[in-house]
Formats: structure tokens, C-alpha cells, sequence
């Protein structure tokens, strides 16, 4: 420890409060304390810290302090700080999406139904959700406007004067309010029915439609019995895709967390009117060996920073002394009554342990997606390298394709990828300039020795990265003009070959190629960084041509650029009448000039002189 630390320790006060953990002045830590004197110093003086804590005490040179008056004073700053400074060490979640809401205001004129992404904080209106996403969202909403005929247009009520209805008045899917074709009390007779509806009362909205079904189809209406039936079964679809847990019509939100020793997993199950509606779940990383308690605390605080808690938070354990302040908070944020408990029996604790479940099942398909990307990776470049006998694992792998049509238009691509990923910002086209026809191996000594020489510059503005291995996608013929094309520059890098017929890979002084079994990732890499490559080519080429096939005879006017072509266009809005002009008149556009003009000019009237314009007289 340096001197600032240590006599910053020795002045610690015992008072709650928050600190900030520094590194050439940089906030790398918030966290906050009952006791910052006992806090901070176990840092500095204790020594059973897991891996995360020792590297982020290894880096601290500095640490400020900010005192509070309670615990709930000190758990707020630190949520503040946090989300003002995204320090390095703290729990930052990556996923900042608004959850979709499903919204109606009662006390609006006709109020509608609609999607929103968050709840405002003074808004009167009703807000239902979250829901897992917005296509869930918008399955309730076409139910809703199935079941229930309520406007779905941005008119401002009350309107000025009446409207003719839209077509949703004339199909049944509104009571055509704009046109006076109902009164609002009938029109709110309907917003209570969607009301309990969403507040999960399936029950009442499907005895009464069933009890309209059935007297419809005693007076003979077999036609609105039949929409009625429809009804009744959208709304039991809707009803079986909800799986129901509970009879208590409770609003809860379900917390959990698994860890593996390196990385951890937040879940949280959704539970609305006594339903589960819904869950998501989120990667931690570094956060395998740290204290579950406090992980999911610190998770808490950022999962709410921006969200509305329910009005009962469940959660499989906490540290005792600050799971009050939590409460307190999970209340100030809500602005209503809401519980945190620690379930230990019951429906309840089989919620939590039902979270826990999914967070598993979480954490392992992410560390077997993260397996699978490794092996599609790094693991295949290192294949790679073993399968060409190089002494190094390449970083830097780059591919090359020739594309052209008859030998016109030759261009040339060069694909990068890093550690056996695209880099597409590394991706480079190239022209061909000294080579005429369709001469692929020519071409490529060309494009080969341009970048090469740019590897090599002494111009450290001009000089790109030096690449570990690179493919050539063609035989040994092609291999051998690369590699040729390569050593002229002076550089020396491994190269190898890639033949289409039978995927042979060639490597140069070597007669007998390469043949890797067809499943596995070394293959699959080259194959990739091959097709990417021709794929970059080709999509080069082709805007080359659809360019030269849209070639507009302004462009053979020397001066004439794309902004003077635009500006004539755009003032004589034909070619045509800037043929017809006079060498006055084409003065007129912006950007053209009297020397600009008599070009145009002598563009259209070839065979005549360029009359002398008052100017030059």
C-alpha cells in the first residue's frame, strides 16, 4: 500500500456510508457499508479473497468515501454511483431493453389499449406486465381487439366535431366513438370487461360470452353464436399458453442465482395475478466464487434501477443486515406497499427453487454455447495450426479472392479473421490496375505484393498489421504465384492453398496435399474465411457493374463531379434542356463556374465555339 492508502485507513470513520475504490483516479468498485471503518480495511488487511477481490484490490491506489446518515441513505448512493460512473467491478448488466407493458388509462375519454415500454411515474393509467416480450404482447392485444371492440386510432378526445368510422366500426372491432356511434358509458362498460381481463378474471369474461353463445343460439343467430365461440376459445388459447402456479392472484417477482466457480446466472420468474407470465435470465460474468447473498443483492439494485418490483419479491437468501434496507428501497421505488421474503417452506420456497432451476438450465446452455463458439474459434485455428505443422497459433488469418467478369471490372478481396472470428473493419477491396483480361494469377501477385509493401512501409500511417497465415483460395499454380509475389516485398509469411474439387489444402515445397476429415472445425474455419472472401469479392464486383450499367453522360464532361451533375440536374431537371442551355444559364446552378459552363457547353455543341459570354467581352 502507498502512503495515501495507508493514512486514508487510519482515518476511517464508523459511520454507514459508501467508497469508491480508484486506479489512476479512474472509479473501478462502488460499493457501500454499515461500518466504513471495518468495510474498507478488510480489503487491504484480509487475505481469504476470492479470485475477482484480489485482482481488484491489486489494482486500487486510491480510494474517496462519502458518509451517510442510515444503511437505506447508503444503499441509494451506491445505485446512484453505480449507474453514473459503470465502474469495472461492479455488477453491470448488458441487457437494457424496456420490457413491454400492456397500457390503459380508465380516466382518459375512450381510452385505447397499447403497447408501451415502460411505466411513467405520476401516470393515473393501468399498466400490465412485464411480459418476456413484445410479440407475447401483442398476442394479448390481438385477442383484446378480437374480444372487446375498443378504438385502436391516436384521435385526441373529445373530438371538435364527429368523423366517419373507420373500418374497424364497420368489421365490429369498434363502437365507433368518432362518429357518435356510442356513448361513453357503453364505452366504458367495455374498458372494466378488458380491465378484469387483464387483472387475470378470465372466469367472469368467459361465463359471459358463453352465456351469450347459448342465448344467441336459442333465438336461432347462429352467426353470432359461432363469433362468440371463437371468442371463447382465443380466450382459452391465451389462458393454456399462461401456466398457473397459483390460485392466489399474486403479483411476484422471483429472484435466483447459479454459479459454476467462474461465471454466474440471475433468473427471474414473472408472476402476474397468480400466473407465471414470463422470465429472463442473466449472464454474470466473473461472479462464480463471490458470495451468492451479495451477488444477488448488488444484482437486485440494477435489475430495478430502471423497473418497477412488484409487490412481493422472493429470493432464495440474502445477508440478514441489509435485506430491511432492501425492503425499504424495493417500497421507495415502487411507491406502494412491497414485500422481500426469504421463503424457506412452502409454494413459495418451490418458486424460488423452481427460479434456481432455470438459472441452471440457463448457465449450462450458455457455457455450451460459449464451448461451441470456442471450438468454432480458437479452438479450430489452433486445429489449424497443429494440421500445418506451424510452431505458432496464428491471430491474424487473412483470405484472398479475384473476382471479375471476361477479364472487366477486376477486382480483388482481402477477408481478416481474429483468433477464428470475422473482423470485418479489417476487410479490405482492391482494384486491379496493371493487368488486363481475365489473368487470376497476375492479379493476385499484384494485390499480394500492394499488400505486402503497405505490411512493411516505413510510414508508420500508411503500415497495416503483418498477418500469421495466410489463404489463397486456388491450387498449387496460384500458391506458388502468391508466395512468389510475397517474398518480392520482402516478407515471409506461412501461406497455404485451398482447392475447391475436393477441398485439398497445399502447402508450398510440398507436392502431396492435405486432406482433413469434412467434420471437423479446422476445416469448417477455412472453408468460412474461403466463402467469405469470395462472397466479398463477388458483392464488390457486382456494385462496380450496376455502377457502370447506370453511367450518366454527364460523367464525361471533364470539371463535371457528382455535386455539379446533381445541382444541373436538379436546376434543369432534364439532360435534355442542360443540352439546350446557354453558357449563361449554366452558370446558374451552385458550384458551376464560367470555366465549368463552357465545358458543359462544349459537351452539347461539339462541333460549334463557345460563344463569348458578356464576362469574357
Amino acid at each position: 500500500m502507498n502512503e495515501t492508502l495507508q493514512q486514508k485507513l487510519r482515518l476511517l470513520p464508523d459511520s454507514p456510508g459508501c467508497y469508491q475504490m480508484k486506479e489512476n483516479g479512474k472509479i473501478i468498485y462502488v460499493g457501500k457499508a454499515v461500518n466504513l471503518k471495518n468495510r474498507v480495511r478488510s480489503y487491504f488487511h484480509g487475505r481469504d479473497h476470492t479470485p475477482k477481490v484480489a485482482a481488484m484490490v491489486s489494482h486500487i491506489d486510491d480510494f474517496d468515501i462519502i458518509l451517510c446518515r442510515t444503511n437505506l441513505e447508503a444503499l441509494i448512493l451506491e445505485c446512484n454511483l453505480i449507474k453514473l460512473y459503470r465502474p469495472y467491478y461492479n455488477i453491470l448488466l448488458k441487457d437494457d431493453k424496456h420490457y413491454p407493458y400492456i397500457r390503459l388509462n380508465p380516466h382518459e375519454p375512450f381510452p385505447r389499449v397499447y403497447l408501451a415500454r415502460c411505466q411513467a411515474p405520476q401516470d393515473k393509467a393501468r399498466y400490465f406486465g412485464p411480459y418476456i416480450g413484445a410479440t407475447a404482447v401483442r398476442d394479448v392485444l390481438d385477442t383484446l381487439r378480437k374480444l372487446f371492440p375498443l378504438r385502436t386510432c391516436n384521435l385526441q378526445f373529445p373530438l371538435k366535431a364527429p368523423k366517419r368510422p373507420c373500418v374497424n366500426y364497420e368489421i365490429g372491432r369498434c363502437l365507433g366513438p368518432c362518429g357518435g356511434k356510442c356513448t361513453e358509458a357503453e364505452y366504458q362498460a367495455v374498458v372494466e370487461r378488458v380491465l378484469s381481463f387483464l387483472s387475470g378474471k378470465y372466469q367472469d369474461v368467459t361465463a359471459g360470452i358463453r352465456a351469450d353463445m347459448l342465448a344467441a343460439s336459442n333465438a336461432l343467430q347462429y352467426e353470432k353464436a359461432a363469433r362468440l365461440r371463437d371468442q371463447l376459445r382465443d380466450i382459452e388459447g391465451l389462458m393454456q399458453r399462461q401456466q398457473a402456479i397459483q390460485t392466489s392472484g399474486a403479483e411476484q417477482d422471483v429472484f435466483a442465482l447459479c454459479q459454476d466457480g467462474l461465471d454466474g446466472m440471475a433468473q427471474v420468474l414473472y408472476i402476474r395475478a397468480g400466473k407465471m407470465v414470463g422470465g429472463d435470465s442473466f449472464p454474470l460474468p466473473g461472479e462464480g466464487q463471490e458470495d451468492p447473498g451479495e451477488v444477488l443483492f448488488d444484482f437486485i439494485l440494477q435489475y430495478y434501477d430502471e423497473r418497477q418490483p412488484a409487490r412481493e419479491v422472493l429470493c432464495p437468501s440474502l445477508p440478514g443486515e441489509i435485506a430491511e434496507d432492501l425492503e425499504a428501497w424495493l417500497r421507495q421505488k415502487r411507491g406502494g406497499a412491497c414485500t422481500l421474503a426469504i421463503p424457506q417452506r412452502g409454494d413459495k420456497r418451490a418458486l424460488t427453487l423452481l427460479a434456481e432451476k432455470n438459472a441452471r438450465d440457463a448457465l449450462e446452455k450458455r457455457n455450451a454455447k460459449k464451448q461451441v463458439q470456442y471450438e468454432r474459434t480458437v479452438g479450430a485455428v489452433e486445429a489449424l495450426a497443429q494440421a500445418l505443422g506451424l510452431e505458432n497459433v496464428p491471430h491474424r488469418i487473412e483470405g484472398y479472392d479475384i473476382s471479375n467478369t471476361q477479364g472487366i471490372l477486376s477486382v480483388a478481396s482481402m477477408v481478416v479473421f481474429l483468433d477464428g472470428a470475422p473482423a470485418p473493419k479489417e476487410y479490405r477491396h482492391y482494384r486491379i490496375k496493371t493487368v488486363e483480361g481475365a489473368n487470376d494469377f497476375a492479379s493476385m501477385n499484384e494485390v499480394l505484393s500492394r499488400r505486402f509493401r503497405r505490411a512493411i512501409s516505413d510510414d508508420p500511417n500508411e503500415r497495416w498489421p503483418m498477418p500469421d497465415l495466410v489463404l489463397i483460395d486456388g491450387g498449387p499454380e496460384q500458391l506458388a504465384f502468391a508466395r512468389k509475389a510475397m517474398l518480392d516485398t520482402g516478407a515471409d509469411v506461412p501461406m497455404f492453398g485451398l482447392a475447391k474439387r475436393l477441398e485439398e489444402i497445399y502447402l508450398p515445397n510440398r507436392e502431396e496435399p492435405i486432406l482433413l476429415d469434412h467434420h471437423t472445425p479446422a476445416l469448417h474455419l477455412i472453408q468460412r474465411i474461403r466463402d467469405e472472401a469470395h462472397r466479398f469479392a463477388i458483392t464488390h464486383h457486382r456494385g462496380l457493374r450496376e455502377k457502370q450499367s447506370v453511367h450518366s453522360v454527364l460523367e464525361n464532361i471533364p470539371g463535371i463531379g457528382p455535386n455539379r451533375r446533381r445541382a444541373l440536374l436538379q436546376y434543369f431537371k432534364s439532360v435534355k434542356a442542360i443540352r439546350e442551355a446557354t453558357v449563361e444559364e449554366l452558370q446558374q446552378p451552385s458550384g458551376m463556374t464560367q470555366k465549368a459552363a463552357e465545358a458543359v457547353y462544349h459537351w452539347a455543341h461539339p462541333a460549334e465555339d463557345v460563344p463569348a459570354t458578356q464576362e469574357s467581352n
